[in-house]
């Protein structure tokens, strides 16, 4: 289970700066998908895009993203609930193929996220420039994508000493560099096997490889900037985690913010009537399965006690 923040020896927030090659990897990443988004639509226009382009990228979408969801955010971040080693085992690599970093790291900002929540500290907050319009554009920036250009690289030692002493996430976080990789090449080696061409791998890679990858960045990164500045909030947090739910499927279920904010270790984000939580349906299957015990469940009184109208 996670250790709370002040359960934890106070060791530095900051464990030192990423190497030059590490920072312009992360460029590349976040860039070169964004890129692929921007020449979408001319490239498609009457060739170049296929239904079997699409159920490739949905597939992998699904996968890498529910690997962040129910894997990296709701099970390695949170303790929401106990995985069977091999469960752990696959929710991490599918985590890893979002290209969003490696499972340690991910959870170590997370982490740091909730200790500091929209305060000084917060690695990604929209609020930390101040509330003018001004200071909220460039608020925005800096919590959707540009505090991934900063080089500080938060401690895991402090805010995930548990992933750091895990044998079985090291070894799949060792292998990232592997994992981005098939992020990519598996979607155009099946495009190309399932037409039999050489270009039907290169949509494929195109679409549910580059296209696939940036889309799914943007929607996580849509949680940290919007899901902080507009939205209802019905329950009690001390920051300003909101719901947005024009967000909620294609984050499956993570859109539901100020709920999660108000009680991060539950497991099911979208608690109230019509809050759809794809995550959260996955997590019970995983239970019926015998996969997950040990999950935490919202009960009446649990939301109760956060509700902001009592």
């Amino acid at each position: 289970m996670p250790v709370t923040e002040t359960a934890r020896p106070q060791k530095p927030i900051i464990s030192g700066q990423s190497s030059l090659p590490e920072h312009v990897l992360v460029k590349v990443f976040v860039l070169a998908p964004l890129v692929a988004i921007a020449v979408a639509v001319p490239f498609a226009w009457g060739w170049g895009l296929s239904w079997l382009d699409v159920g490739i990228g949905a597939a992998f979408f699904v996968f890498s993203g529910l690997g962040v969801t129910a894997g990296y955010h709701r099970l390695f971040t949170h303790g929401s609930f106990r995985a069977k080693r091999g469960l752990r085992a696959t929710l991490a690599i599918a985590g890893n193929m979002s290209a969003q970093g490696p499972v340690t790291s991910w959870v170590a900002d997370h982490r740091r996220h909730h200790a500091f929540s929209d305060r000084a500290g917060d690695p990604h907050s929209p609020w930390l420039f101040g509330a003018t319009p001004k200071a909220l554009a460039k608020g925005f920036w800096f919590a959707h994508m540009g505090w991934l250009f900063e080089r500080d690289v938060t401690n895991a030692d402090r805010f995930a000493p548990d992933l750091v002493a895990d044998r079985d996430l090291q070894r799949v976080d060792r292998l990232f560099p592997l994992w981005v990789a098939l992020t990519f090449l598996l979607p155009a080696v099946a495009g190309g096997l399932i037409t039999w061409s050489v270009w039907g791998g290169v949509t494929a890679l195109f679409w549910a490889g580059l296209v696939r990858v940036g889309l799914l960045h943007h929607v996580t990164w849509s949680v940290n900037s919007i899901c902080h500045m507009i939205g209802e909030r019905p329950f009690a947090s001390r920051d300003k985690a909101a719901n947005f739910w024009p967000l909620a499927i294609f984050s499956f279920g993570e859109s539901w913010h100020n709920l999660h904010h108000a009680d991060p270790t539950c497991a099911r984000h979208g608690v109230l009537r019509g809050q759809i939580d794809i995550s959260a349906r996955l997590i019970w299957v995983f239970e019926k399965l015998g996969w997950a015990t040990d999950v935490r469940w919202p009960t009446p009184a649990r939301l109760e006690r956060i509700s902001a109208v009592r």
